[in-house]
């Protein structure tokens, strides 16, 4: 067997099996719950998340399906019933999925997804959801970061080499292009979604030649147009800046070609920049553009621009791909509400002594406040399904901890951030192209405040609940203290 061809549909937590197994066998089979995706905690402090992740579910729902081995593999554990494994061997998700388009900036404990579908459809789901939220949102949010830190420069994701693994890599480069930047090195990701591709050469180049100069000619008669030398091979100021200006002046300005750069790879990247700004000027170079790369992220990148380091473009890779800072995104899926068979809905709470992981109930609307004439979003207010907001009435919310805490609005709009996805276990989204799901993305964080934006103490976003959510999770909490 090929394990490499494996079904992806077998991406599930074996425990997902064996609940479904006792659902399916029990009274429980058919009940229609509903369950929220959601995270408790932005990575590295900050002050928003990016959502993304959202086109690889659709993709892994559409070809949800178990091939003979995957039964057969089943059968052989002797622990599911032969009706189950039968009922697998035609599954196909028959319910429905509500969620924000992917680029949206989100916050914790908002229902990002909600699905409702019979129970055994739900809980078979589970693992692959978090799968593509958790990583892809982890690595939209590093890399909108990174890119906000830039202040407009280009920046290029280099991180597949140390990626972990083939799906990161690819899914990785996608969800940074997401956030904003601007190309990657990994031509498979350029071949399997229309990522802008880059790349220049390594230092094993520089040394196959028997000089610096040699290597650096040979490299930019193959490649004239966008010659990228990289100077710190042997030493980057005494012989990698001189060697790329005598190649530069005899090789390329006879041409007219004014776009190349200059590449560093390590040292201390704020005084080389420095330097090679000064050589490169005082050659007549000016139009040369300075990359740096080596274990780059945003508190880095901000240090160098703010000591005035002239660089023009950031190559940034492991600090990016495998959001080394912060390397967990901490995506949940929980019950949230029951339909019963007259489409009556009761909601459903998780208790734990650790506050933050008591979950919000009920089958919940999403909606995000605008400042009217600014176009910022002001809050997010999360209510229960039925819940209308009045634009034309003023609207308050309150702090769900600190219930004192109230702000009111009068000039506002309001819209409800989650769309169907799918009904009746059909696709009723168009899904956008990558293209437009990045143009969003950059939508998405001009609506924030500066204030959130920041890196440092960055202004807590308001997500509250409306009175009647909050009423309803009060009721259920004080009642579960009652049964203990």
């Amino acid at each position: 067997m090929n394990n490499t061809k494996r079904n992806r549909t077998m991406l599930i937590d074996f425990y997902e099996f064996t609940m479904a197994n006792g659902y399916f066998n029990s009274k429980l089979k058919d009940k229609t719950v509903y369950f929220d995706m959601s995270f408790r905690k932005i990575p590295d402090e900050g002050g928003y998340a990016i959502f993304a992740g959202l086109g690889s579910i659709i993709k892994y729902i559409e070809n949800f399906e178990f091939t003979q081995e995957d039964l057969q593999y089943l059968k052989n554990q002797n622990l599911f019933s032969d009706d189950f494994i039968e009922y697998l061997k035609n599954f196909k998700f028959s319910g429905d999925i509500y969620c924000v388009k992917e680029g949206t900036v989100i916050f914790p404990n908002e229902p990002v997804l909600t699905i409702k579908a019979n129970l055994v459809e739900a809980q078979l789901l589970e693992t692959y959801l978090l799968l593509c939220f958790n990583h892809q949102s982890l690595i939209a949010t590093k890399s909108s970061r990174i890119k906000r830190a830039a202040k407009g420069r280009t920046v290029l994701e280099m991180g597949a080499r140390r990626a972990h693994g083939v799906s990161s890599a690819n899914n990785g480069s996608r969800a940074a292009y997401i956030a904003g930047i601007d190309a990657t090195s990994n031509t498979l990701a350029d071949c399997l979604y229309g990522i802008p591709c880059s790349g220049t050469m390594a230092h094993s180049w520089v040394q196959m030649f028997d000089t610096e100069e040699e290597a650096f000619r040979e490299y930019v008669k193959t490649y004239p147009n966008n010659a990228t030398l990289l100077v710190d091979t042997y030493n980057t100021l005494k012989s990698g800046i001189p060697n790329a200006i005598k190649v530069i002046k005899e090789e390329l300005l006879p041409k007219n070609i004014n776009n190349f750069a200059i590449r560093i790879d390590s040292g201390d990247l704020t005084y080389l920049s420095k330097q090679s700004r000064k050589m490169l000027d005082d050659a007549g170079l000016s139009m040369c553009k300075i990359v740096v790369s080596n274990a780059l992220d945003e508190y880095l990148i901000e240090a160098l621009l703010n000591q005035g380091a002239p660089i023009d473009i950031f190559g940034v890779g492991e600090r990016l791909v495998t959001a080394k800072s912060n390397p967990v995104f901490g995506g949940i899926y929980k019950l949230c509400a029951i339909e019963s068979e007259e489409n009556v809905i009761t909601p459903k709470i998780k208790i734990s002594d650790n506050p933050v992981k008591i979950t919000t109930p009920h089958f919940k609307k999403l909606y995000r406040i605008y400042d009217k004439d600014t176009k910022k979003a002001k809050a997010d207010l999360i209510t229960v399904y039925d819940e209308k907001i009045d634009e034309n009435k003023p609207l308050t919310i309150f702090d769900p901890e600190h219930t004192w805490k109230t702000k009111t609005f009068e000039e506002f709009t309001i819209k409800d951030i989650k769309e169907t996805i799918y009904k009746n276990g059909k696709l009723v989204y168009k899904v956008p192209t990558l293209k437009q799901i990045r143009e969003h993305a950059k939508q998405e964080q001009e609506s924030l405040w500066d204030e959130v934006l920041r890196f440092d103490n960055p202004h807590k976003y308001y997500v509250d609940l409306s009175e009647k959510l909050w009423q309803i999770k009060l009721d259920l909490i004080k009642k579960s203290k009652k049964s203990i």
